[in-house]
């Protein structure tokens, strides 16, 4: 039995040359590789290389699905642009883990879930999609490691035994700013590690508005002009070096961390029992609500049925002798969707004799007509399904 297992890494800050893409190369013939980027599919067998190794090395991002549940995201950020004390408090055992290298600090967000039906998620583009965060880690924006530790305690809910009980009491960590308006990289995240919205929208409620105050254009343009010559010129080497993406970063973490002030984080207060017991009161209320909109659609729908079929009965009433002429007239045609159309008429002037009570003359000529059609098998059975 074949397993699907599909791999993609991405270099951001600085392309591979072509040493670094032969020695890539030889870990598999069949990938797709570029300066930027390696993407390959497996069904049968396994990938030959090591993803921690290449992401210390090469890349900046990589991802890893298969088909038995596993979700895995690595995103590599320079030292100087993440520190790991701030990365610690969003640790999760096996789920949200971190390490360093002599340069860099390798995030490492992982999603299992065996039950998971995951058989209509395309992986294409979506690394593409997730690596956004890196950038927004880099420049102080601290959401991604709230979603991955959020995601990390909702396997909870759909597995009881992803910890231990006394799990209930961790508290949470601190909560940054901005979770009720996600952006297009964290939300693609949160999908890609199965982050429940009800939960996500629970743990929202302690995080206070983000700043806007940093995303001002002309803010960063004074930043800019302030910065000096010889630096600038630097920077501008840099650039032409293949590096504008890693300046880019820098310049943004730099300008955030001086030009603009510290957005609020909400204090850590919540325990994971309280997200979780609330998550799941949300949850059953949601679901309560829309078990009686729809009910009350359906009686609704049923009412306007009903009302449809007493202006069919009224019509019905105003021709009687038309109607059972045309039965008759349907029958004739020896036609099986005629015969239906036939046994759909009759079925109205049953209803329609019974609240005019005339039942006993309804029954009387229906009996007429199966005894003058006994031969004709294909009729007597629908008439037969349809209690005439």
């Amino acid at each position: 039995m074949s397993e699907y297992q599909y791999y993609e890494f991405l270099a951001e800050d600085r392309p591979l040359d072509e040493q670094a893409q032969a020695e890539v190369r030889a870990l598999s013939t069949r990938a797709e590789i570029t300066d930027t980027s390696f993407v390959n599919e497996y069904h049968w067998g396994d990938f030959r290389g090591d993803p921690d190794e290449l992401v210390e090395r090469y890349y900046d991002a990589h991802l890893h699905l298969t088909d038995w549940g596993t979700r895995r995201v690595l995103l590599r950020l320079p030292l100087t642009l993440l520190d790991p004390a701030s990365v610690e408090p969003y640790r999760v055992d096996d789920q949200v883990e971190w390490w360093t290298t002599d340069e860099h600090l390798v995030l490492d967000l992982a999603n299992d879930d065996a039950e998971a039906e995951d058989g209509d998620y395309d992986p294409t583009g979506a690394l593409s999609a997730i690596i956004g965060v890196r950038h927004e880690l880099a420049t102080g924006d601290h959401r991604a490691l709230y979603l991955a530790w959020l995601a990390a305690y909702g396997t909870w809910e759909r597995d009881e035994c992803a910890f231990d009980r006394e799990a209930d009491n961790d508290v949470e960590p601190p909560v940054p700013p901005g979770l009720r308006a996600l952006t297009a990289p964290q939300r693609a995240l949160a999908g890609f590690l199965r982050l429940d919205d009800d939960l996500l929208a629970v743990a929202a409620e302690a995080s206070p508005p983000r700043d806007r105050t940093a995303e001002d254009p002309e803010r960063l343009a004074t930043w800019l002009t302030g910065l000096p010559a010889a630096e600038k010129d630097r920077l501008l080497l840099r650039v032409v070096r293949n590096e504008a993406a890693a300046v880019r970063t820098e310049l943004l973490h730099r300008f955030h961390r001086e030009a603009a002030p510290a957005g609020a984080t909400a204090p850590p207060g919540r325990t994971v029992a309280d997200l979780l017991d609330e998550t799941a009161r949300r949850r059953t209320a949601r679901h309560d609500r829309e078990a009686a909109e729809l009910a009350e659609e359906e009686a609704r729908r049923e009412a306007a049925r009903a009302a449809a079929h007493e202006r069919r009965l009224d019509r019905l009433a105003e021709d009687r002798a038309g109607a059972w002429e045309r039965v008759h007239a349907l029958i004739a045609t020896y036609k099986p969707a005629d015969y239906d159309t036939a046994v759909e008429l009759l079925a109205d002037l049953r209803a329609l004799a019974r609240r005019d009570g005339r039942t006993a003359e309804f029954t009387r000529r229906c009996a007429t007509l199966r005894d003058d059609y006994a031969r004709r098998p294909s009729l007597v059975e629908r008439l037969n399904r349809a209690n005439l």
